[in-house]
Formats: structure tokens, C-alpha cells, sequence
């Protein structure tokens, strides 16, 4: 890693008052440090899988237009989650870790305020663009008929208050950035248990409070990204998250590059991975609309390795970040390669499980004989790589962590690349088989993982 990545090398550590987390990031053995901040996290991601479970299945009682309109929107919505919770959001955490860790408090408060700015306008603007464009958009997507209606009734509730997730995960991230990922693990969590009573409630009414359908099911998430950002803001407002926000401090341009360094190429990088996927589906398609189907199925346990992943990421921004910025190099560098290791490990076995029993999984969605034998393929050939998945994420994160992303947006487009070039030959070479484009994916995966790896394997 190289060592202009760090901004502030102090002479001596950060001073007593840079709290108890920071001097356990700084100070205390590496894995168990990284297993405690991460734990909260992974809760956090198994709370928002339940919820988006039990939205679905609230949304499937009212019908399957209902369904199919809420499908059209759910990729928007998980676009918008993962740009401002490990996109922007990557890039507030490592700003504010790293100030911590130079021991420089009052950059780091100041960088609470510089973050609502950002998700703030951020979340406006997606919001403005999302309901202005919604009836165009969800018909370029195929939706028609009451499904076209349902789904723009479910985006404009969504989507009025989208501003509100932009804000709730900036104000995560601010939090995770000075090692406090309780906090955020608890207001989040307890979202679940809001929208176990707010969704029904404004779905299908009770008493003199009438139904509102699948707009009620919009509302019900725009409310719960409304309080959650109400919480969180007054416990930064009162110092309880870590750093402390205050509405009146200057604005600086310095602070918005800092933030939006990391955080604009950690989008686009999310950008990419969605690309990737499509890009795979593309040449899957042309196989047959079974294959297609069979890997659709599939390839959702590759989507659940990266909450798997964030679990961990977000831990390793922050004790990566903080780490850098007090100038201790080579224990940074220990933190990336032992959270590579434990976050491969989690998916590696999570992908040998399923490659093991692929119909454990498949069985699941279907009882299509053909959509489970194609399913299984892609399972057998791309999930036991799943571990190298982990490694590039994990990497991905601690690059997050140092502020440096060109290797990270690198591996991206040579993962894309594998695949677009792998993909045209493998169809050309041996159309129809779907074996032969299992193991371009595969090799995508891999190669993912090893550009991750460069600049950690650097000693400079």
C-alpha cells in the first residue's frame, strides 16, 4: 500500500480523548476487534433480508399485479441502497475514520455536517428524477396494465421519501466511521419491527383507517426511513454516535472532496457490479429462456454474499481508516488480509454449501424440473468460488478505508471485461452451453479477487 495514501501521519498516537472505540481499533488484537464491530452489521443485514421478506410477502397478499408492479421498482430501490449505504456511505466512514485516527476531532465532527449535505442533495435529486421519470422508466422495463400502475403507486410513496434512506445510511456511515456500529445496528434492526406493524396497517387499513393497497406499502418504508433518520440525527446532535453534528459548523470544500473521493467512485463501482449481472444474464438469455431461469434462481445466493460482505466491510473501513490515518501502515495492511480471510471464509462456505446441495436452494422457488438442473449448474460451477467473491469485496472496503479506489474500480472492469470477452467466445465457440459460460463467471469472480489484491500485496 502506498504510503501517500495517508493523508495525516501523526509524530505520536491520537490523543486520550479520541475515545475508547478508537483506541481499541488502534490498539487491540485485530480479529476479535473485527469480529465485535462486525457482528452489529450482519445483524443489520439479516433485519433489512427479513424486512424486504416481509414486504413481499404483504405485497403479495394484495395480488399479483401488486407483485409484479413492486418487482419493477425493487431494482431502483436496491440501486439506491447500496449507492448511499456502501457508496457514499464508504466514503463518509473512511473520511471520518481517518480523521479520528490522525486525532484530529474536530475534522471528523465537521465531516458529520459535510455528509448530510451530500446525502441529503443526493436523495432529493434521486427523488425528483425517479417520480419525474416513473411512468416512462417502468414501461422501458416491460411493466403494462395494472402491473405499470402498481408500480408507479409503490415508487411515488417510495420514492417521495427517498431522501430519508439517503440520509439514514449517511448518518450510519458517519457513525461506523468513528467504530460505532451499535447504534446504527439498533435503529435500523428496529425498523424491522416497525414495518411488521406499519406495512399491514397502511396496506390494508383498520377501523375507520382505510386500506391504501400497495401505496400504503411505499409509505410504510418511507416512515421508517424518515424515523430512523430523525434518531440518528439527534443522537449525532447530542455527541452519542462517535463524533458530533452540528447544524451551524462552516461548510468547507475541502471536506466534500474528501467525502466525495471515495464515495462517487465506490457508487460507480457499485454500478458496475449490477452491470456485471446483467452482462451475465445477457449471454445467458441467448442459451434459452430455461437456462435463464435456472440462473436466475441461482445467482440470488450470489446477491446474498454481499449484505454477507458489507457485514464485514463496514468494519474494516473503520478500523482500516483509522489505522491509516494514525500512520500505522503495516497494521492496516494485517486488518485487510484478516478480514479477506474471514469474510471468504463465511462465503466460501456459504458457496460450497450450495454447490454441495444446489436443489436444497432451487427447490425453494420452484419445482420446474428443467429451471433446478440449470439452476444446479451455475451452483456446481461458480459457487465453490465464492471465496474469492469475498476476498474482492473485503478488499474492496479496506480500499474504502485507505481513500484510494483506482484498484477497486480496476478489478471492476476486469471482472466486466472477463465476462463481455469471455461471454462473446464461450457463446460463439460452444453455443448453448451453459457450462462453458458457469466457468467464464467463475473466472470473473477470480479475477476480481486478484486485481483487489494488488495494491495489499505492494510493499512500498
Amino acid at each position: 500500500m502506498n504510503r501517500a495514501a495517508v493523508a495525516t501521519v501523526p509524530l505520536s498516537p491520537p490523543p486520550s480523548n479520541a475515545g475508547e472505540r478508537a483506541r481499541r481499533i488502534l490498539h487491540a488484537p485485530v480479529l476479535p476487534t473485527l469480529l465485535k464491530l462486525a457482528l452489529p452489521n450482519l445483524v443489520v443485514m439479516l433485519a433489512q433480508a427479513l424486512a424486504n421478506f416481509l414486504e413481499s410477502y404483504y405485497v403479495g397478499l394484495i395480488g399479483v399485479d401488486a407483485l409484479a408492479g413492486a418487482a419493477l421498482v425493487f431494482p431502483l430501490v436496491m440501486l439506491m441502497m447500496m449507492m448511499s449505504g456502501g457508496g457514499i456511505g464508504g466514503g463518509i466512514s473512511s473520511a471520518v475514520a481517518r480523521a479520528l485516527g490522525a486525532g484530529d476531532t474536530d475534522k471528523a465532527n465537521a465531516l458529520a455536517l459535510h455528509a448530510v449535505v451530500i446525502t441529503g442533495v443526493l436523495g432529493l435529486l434521486c427523488s425528483l428524477v425517479v417520480i419525474g421519470s416513473g411512468p416512462a422508466l417502468y414501461a422501458l422495463l416491460g411493466g403494462r396494465d395494472q402491473a405499470l400502475d402498481a408500480a408507479l403507486a409503490y415508487s411515488n410513496a417510495l420514492f417521495a421519501g427517498v431522501t430519508f434512506l439517503w440520509l439514514m445510511n449517511g448518518l450510519s456511515a458517519v457513525m461506523r466511521g468513528a467504530g460505532n456500529m451499535l447504534m446504527p445496528a439498533l435503529v435500523l434492526t428496529g425498523g424491522v419491527l416497525l414495518l411488521l406493524v406499519l406495512s399491514p396497517l397502511l396496506i390494508f387499513g383498520i377501523g375507520p383507517l382505510p386500506g391504501m393497497g400497495i401505496t400504503g406499502a411505499g409509505l410504510a418504508l418511507a416512515a421508517y426511513y424518515l424515523i430512523a433518520t430523525v434518531i440518528l440525527a439527534a443522537a449525532l446532535m447530542r455527541g452519542h454516535g462517535g463524533v458530533r453534528l452540528d447544524p451551524r459548523a462552516p461548510l468547507r470544500k475541502a471536506l466534500f472532496a474528501e467525502i466525495l473521493g471515495v464515495g462517487l467512485w465506490s457508487a460507480l463501482n457499485t454500478v458496475f457490479s449490477n452491470l456485471s449481472v446483467v452482462v451475465a444474464t445477457f449471454f445467458v438469455a441467448r442459451t434459452g429462456m430455461t437456462a435463464l431461469a435456472g440462473f436466475g434462481l441461482g445467482i440470488r445466493i450470489e446477491y446474498l454474499q454481499i449484505p454477507l460482505s458489507f457485514g464485514f466491510g463496514t468494519a474494516l473501513v473503520a478500523m482500516v481508516g483509522m489505522n491509516m490515518g494514525a500512520g500505522q501502515i503495516q497494521r492496516a495492511r494485517r486488518i485487510a488480509w484478516i478480514g479477506a480471510a474471514l469474510t471468504a471464509a463465511t462465503t466460501g462456505t456459504v458457496g460450497l454449501l450450495a454447490a454441495a446441495f444446489p436443489n436444497a436452494w432451487l427447490g425453494l422457488f420452484t419445482d420446474d424440473a428443467e429451471a433446478i438442473a440449470t439452476g444446479a449448474i451455475y451452483l456446481r460451477t461458480v459457487a465453490p468460488v465464492y471465496g474469492f467473491f469475498g476476498v474482492g469485496m473485503a478488499l474492496y472496503f479496506a480500499s474504502q478505508g485507505v481513500g484510494r479506489m483506482q484498484w477497486p474500480i480496476a478489478a471492476s472492469l476486469t471482472r466486466l471485461a472477463v465476462l463481455g470477452v469471455g461471454g462473446a467466445l464461450m457463446t460463439t465457440l460452444f453455443p448453448g452451453d451453459l457450462v462453458a459460460l458457469c466457468a467464464v463467471m467463475a473466472a470473473s469472480l477470480v479475477a476480481l479477487a486478484a486485481v483487489n489484491s494488488i495494491p495489499w500485496l505492494i510493499r512500498r
